[in-house]
């Protein structure tokens, strides 16, 4: 059997990308499989994995969202990982939709919020194959500051963006609790689109890519 990799992210896992200029369909508004990150390491990886895409656009780390339902990962979580037991290795990236201004929480809350999803994920009896939980908590790329200027001002509100540049300092900080490995997406030089300033370009997708690709057999 594959070692399986589940990727929980949200809408920059599930490869929304709001540009028709930069990505092959643009119609679909969603990177292809020759464009996500996830597919993209799947190929790097190769035969001896399988790379598990779970990411859904808004997606929080436990906070519900009063706008839209069911966006909280923390239900879905354990369903989620026996549906792909065993699991190798759970790599989380979330904590972008986390910073809307509605739902109030700042990067120490968010911060917790994936402490929680973290020791949920530990506590699930899904791992393998010698039973040990294996996470890797990925801090997302801050959005600009376009942001604020952009069609979707208004849905992340204020603040923001100062809350995702705070982000990988809590998680790190989290991982170190909790014995996760840690990637700070912040160090990979990517970068959003002109649109709405928060998702991942499609040279960003292949960066991401590559790096996990270089790190994923490290810590198997």
């Amino acid at each position: 059997m594959r070692r399986h990799i589940v990727c929980l992210g949200d809408s920059n896992t599930h490869g929304y990308c709001p540009d028709p200029a930069d990505c092959a369909d643009g119609s679909q508004f969603r990177f292809n499989e020759e464009e996500r990150w996830t597919c993209l390491l799947q190929k790097a990886l190769g035969e001896p994995y399988l790379v598990i895409e779970e990411g859904l656009s808004g997606r929080t780390t436990v906070f519900d969202d009063p706008v839209e339902e069911w966006l909280s990962a923390l239900p879905y979580l354990r369903p989620c990982l026996k549906t792909h037991k065993p699991v190798s290795l759970l790599v989380i990236m979330l904590g972008t939709n986390d910073t809307k201004s509605r739902l109030s929480a700042n990067a120490y809350s968010i911060g917790r919020g994936m402490e929680r999803l973290i020791q949920a994920a530990q506590s699930v009896d899904c791992w393998g194959p010698d039973g040990r939980p294996n996470i890797l908590i990925v801090a997302p790329k801050a959005i600009e500051e376009g942001v604020y200027t952009s069609p979707v001002a208004d849905e992340m509100g204020p603040g923001c963006v100062e809350k995702t540049r705070q982000l990988a300092a809590e998680y790190q900080e989290v991982a170190r609790r909790n014995s996760c490995a840690f990637l700070d997406a912040n160090t990979l030089g990517l970068s959003c689109n002109s649109i709405d300033f928060m998702h991942l370009t499609r040279e960003s997708h292949a960066k991401l890519a590559a790096a996990l690709a270089q790190i994923i057999p490290t810590l198997m």
